[in-house]
């Protein structure tokens, strides 16, 4: 069978080409109808999930110091270990749909201030007990305190109250949010016995799986656990993670068959490994971006015209097609792309000039002294060469940029979020809301541009409260251009998420949410 008409019974099997049109597309290629039908009814008989086997993923952003901590979650690693292990209380769908999870349906009042969730009956934990309404709420309750440091605290802090009401939790927010059930699918708010208030860290979640080995940085295991209640989900016996940051390692493990998923594909590969004999390598666009971070609060980005002259210093179009080779799309400094509802893409796109970048750089009154960007391999893929991309163009512009080359390990908790310049990335989020409210409002915890802004926030309540979809978006519309012109990012690209990804996987779902299938691969697939 030849790779066209492969390729056209997985886009039919997968939903996207209705049955009629295979057909025809089939009789093109001269295939009969015959053997069209059986083609078609083998491959979907081969889409019924196989149980059991073991699948082993090798995957890179993981760090000696993480923690099963779902408050703390920061790197790649991590969010996979709690999407393995935690059910939060929706998800967003491959098609941007909400899904129930431990919530079995979602109400909210007329004015979209009180939100009512009714939790699933019937749920078991990994240590045997039974999910209540009162873990739902305790759990809510830890992340909307700052002593957590809950990368979901930005998207608490705007909830006034919340209760038990029976077999509803009820959540009460200062101001209307439409959006409020999507930013309950934050992969931060698994949901955990008591909360997880006295051991937030052990790792007890009511997922498909449950944790039997940790080590932090070098390997996580997995058993099934056997009162799941979702049997539509979890078909393995076994799930292991193998932390692999280097990426040339990685890549080898999965051409070896050593794993069956590799994550961060580097685009310069991806053609190459497209052609390695039992893999596939899957791409899908999404809401993910390749980051530089300047502190709005620390010298010397506390200074606009410098911050401006190193946006208009970094020639994105190069970036492109030098690091992602075409797998992406520009980013214009915000961190918002026509993925999302609402997007309004009237805003000019911010081009590379050396005239504007020397202008602002000269107005800035900065002294000439080394300006430092920390970067690491772990940072994103292509990561260090990116960095050395933007050092040469802002040399034109007679910025003296200086590239410092941090260790992987200990990025996420050393470097990012806490040094004034680093390469960081985002995996995005399902709405504007939960994206700004996460790293861009000002007292969210992971606002890693110390981005401090009266006018913005203001806006984000309003936003938050306008029900009517037109002037919402040009609220949106508001705030991306204050970003864009007084914010610390520079968003040069959006990337497409790329995996290497064994034959033996059956089942793969096209998902541009998160990485490897918005981490449900360990969930959704099976080992033919």
């Amino acid at each position: 069978m030849n790779d066209e008409l492969n390729h056209l019974l997985a886009r039919t099997v997968q939903g996207r080409v209705s049955r009629r049109a295979f057909m025809g597309r089939a009789a093109a290629m001269g295939v009969t109808a015959a053997m069209a039908n059986t083609l078609l009814a083998t491959s979907l008989r081969a889409q019924e999930p196989v149980k059991g086997g073991t699948l082993i993923m090798g995957l890179g952003g993981g760090e000696s110091t993480n923690s099963l901590d779902p408050a703390l979650a920061a790197s790649q690693v991590p969010f996979h270990v709690l999407r393995t292990t935690g059910e939060s209380l929706v998800d967003t769908a491959a098609d941007g749909a909400l899904e129930m999870r431990l919530a079995e349906s979602v109400e909210s009042t007329p004015d979209a201030k009180t939100w009512m969730f009714k939790i699933r009956k019937g749920v078991e934990f990994h240590n045997g007990a039974t999910l209540t309404p009162d873990d739902v709420l305790k759990t809510l309750q830890r992340h909307s305190d700052e002593k957590a440091q809950s990368g979901a605290l930005g998207i608490m802090q705007g909830i006034e109250s919340m209760k038990v009401d029976g077999d509803y939790v009820s959540v009460t927010l200062g101001t209307p949010n439409a959006d409020l059930p999507y930013l309950m699918g934050d992969y931060h708010l698994m949901i955990q016995p008591g909360g997880g208030i006295e051991t937030p860290a052990d790792g007890i979640g009511a997922g498909a799986y449950k944790i039997v080995t940790d080590e932090p940085g070098v390997r996580h295991v997995f058993e099934k656990h056997a009162n799941y209640w979702d049997s539509s989900r979890g078909h393995y016996d076994r799930v292991e993670f193998i932390v692999i940051n280097d990426a040339t390692a990685r890549m080898a493990a999965v051409q070896s068959g050593q794993v069956h998923i590799a994550n961060r594909v580097e685009p310069k590969v991806a053609g190459l490994l497209a052609r390695a004999p039992g893999l596939e390598v899957k791409n899908v666009a999404g809401r993910g971006h390749y980051v530089f971070i300047m502190h709005c609060n620390t010298a010397p980005f506390d200074n606009k015209d410098l911050r401006l002259a190193l946006k208009y210093a970094i020639d994105r179009q190069e970036m492109l097609d030098k690091i992602l080779m075409g797998y992406g799309t520009i980013g214009n400094d915000i961190p918002i792309n026509a993925a999302y509802p609402l997007f309004d893409d009237s805003l000019p796109q911010r081009e590379f000039s050396v005239e504007k970048a020397a202008e602002h750089y000269k107005a800035s009154g900065h002294d000439g002294s080394p300006i430092i960007l920390r970067v690491s391999d772990v940072a994103f893929p292509g990561a260090i060469d990116a960095a050395a991309l933007f050092q040469q163009s802002a040399q034109k512009a007679g910025i003296p940029l200086q590239i410092e080359r941090e260790p992987g390990d200990g990025y996420w908790s050393e470097v990012w979020n806490k040094q004034p310049f680093s390469a960081s990335y985002w995996g995005g989020r399902p709405v504007q809301d939960q994206m700004y409210s996460t790293a861009y409002q000002s007292s969210a915890d992971w606002n890693d541009t110390r981005f401090f802004n009266d006018e913005f926030d203001t806006l984000l309540l309003q936003a938050r409260g306008e029900l009517d979809e037109a002037k919402r978006k040009a609220t949106y519309a508001q705030m991306a251009a204050i970003l864009h012109e007084e914010g610390g990012l520079i968003c040069p690209m959006f990337n497409d998420f790329i995996e290497a990804v064994s034959n033996k996987v059956q089942g793969w779902e096209a998902n541009g949410v998160q990485e490897v299938m918005n981490g449900l691969a360990p969930h959704k697939t099976w080992l033919a």
